[in-house]
């Protein structure tokens, strides 16, 4: 019971790595708000979860979608001490395909994202006494390869808004860290897959450059986030944190 009475947001989380945060984060005695464009699924993956587990739908792009989520989600859970941004989109394409619209839209979801979370959480991750904020950046902030020009610069925004926001709300008692995984075995990367050439390809390229040998799971990630949602990391703050088996 570590996150025990802690009141946790999480977007991006009806399956894959979010999901895997989620029963965590439940398993660990936390109550949960699920924000998520997909309304549907998001709905299914609450109920699995149980009475801890609640469903807000969210476009985490506009600013009156995230202020509503944030509000209703505080409104519900009595308060907010975690917010965990992990919703994220990607797409593969070289520079000179790719056109400004799917760039203004990786730059809304990837980052703009993370800025109105941050935004509308902090008064009552200050309240609390105790805030934690988790974004979800990536190993590609750092490394990545053809293709992922633009998605990377994303992730590197990320980590640059959590290192900085991080200084800014510490005399607030509020944390702000960032998650960065390596290659993890989720639908999420099924458009890298199909542009490096097909899952034997990419599966080849994981065993070339990762000296674990093996792509991550969600599960594997999951304790990240449990971490830096608990009081264990309450000396821990501006950090990106890579779960990336090494690459």
């Amino acid at each position: 019971m570590r996150l025990a009475d802690k009141r946790i947001l999480i977007t991006g989380a009806v399956d894959n790595i979010g999901k895997a945060a989620v029963a965590a984060f439940v398993a660990e005695g936390a109550r949960v708000v699920i924000g998520d464009i997909d309304g549907e699924r998001g709905e299914k993956a609450a109920k699995g979860f149980g009475g801890a587990v609640r469903f807000l739908q969210v476009d985490v792009a506009d600013e009156e979608s995230v202020k509503n989520l944030v509000e209703r989600s505080a409104e519900w859970l009595g308060g907010l001490d975690v917010l965990a941004q992990n919703a994220g989109i990607v797409t593969m394409q070289r520079i000179a395909d790719f056109d400004a619209s799917t760039f203004d839209r990786l730059f809304a979801v990837n980052v703009r994202g993370m800025f109105l979370g941050a935004k509308y959480a902090i008064p009552h991750l200050e309240a609390s006494g105790r805030g934690s904020i988790i974004n979800t950046s990536s190993v590609t902030a750092k490394r990545a390869g053809p293709g992922m020009t633009i998605y990377s610069a994303t992730k590197g925004a990320i980590s640059s808004f959590t290192a900085t926001l991080a200084i800014e709300l510490a005399p607030k008692n509020i944390r702000v860290n960032a998650i960065c995984p390596g290659w993890v075995d989720t639908s999420f990367n099924d458009s890298n897959i199909e542009f490096m050439g097909g899952r034997a390809v990419q599966e080849a390229s994981v065993a070339a450059t990762v000296p674990l040998g093996r792509q991550g799971r969600p599960e594997e990630m999951a304790p990240m986030f449990v971490y830096l949602a608990s009081d264990e990391s309450s000396y821990v703050t501006a950090q990106a944190i890579y779960v990336d088996g090494g690459f």
